[in-house]
């Protein structure tokens, strides 16, 4: 059964998931990433490129020919087929589709009134179909 791990009170998600991404790439997980939408992605993909000088991160989009051998995918589809399967990192609003295909999966919500009302959303949605759920507060304020 996915383990799901809800991180809140992000105060930048995109930073916070290239985070979440080199931890994972460090133990050796495949990782994919899905994006809210193609202007989420876009960025998502500078960031990843740009936010740590000494780490690399190698990424493409799921529908690269080169998926498969890459350890880190993004994506904006909620109904992906992804040949990865260890890791998501749900940047989205709503429960991915797919999501039970995963070992684990990071919920990442923001300090956003918005964010935090489909956050808690996803958080019931998963609660009530019994998965196993941890909370982590990202930054207080």
């Amino acid at each position: 059964m996915t383990r799901i791990d809800f991180h809140s009170n992000v105060p930048d998600k995109i930073a916070y998931a290239c985070r979440l991404a080199r931890k994972a790439r460090k133990a050796d997980f495949q990782v994919v990433i899905l994006a809210r939408d193609s202007a989420q992605l876009a960025a998502l993909d500078e960031a990843l490129w740009t936010f740590s000088e000494h780490d690399f991160l190698p990424h493409v989009g799921m529908d690269d020919p080169l998926a498969a051998q890459t350890a880190i995918l993004l994506t904006t589809e909620q109904a992906m087929k992804s040949p990865h399967h260890q890791i998501l990192i749900n940047l989205s609003d709503t429960p991915p589709e797919h999501f039970a295909r995963f070992e684990r999966m990071f919920e990442v919500v923001s300090s956003d009134d918005a964010d935090k009302s489909s956050g808690r959303e996803r958080y019931a949605y998963y609660k009530q179909r019994g998965y196993p759920l941890t909370h982590f507060v990202a930054e207080r304020t």
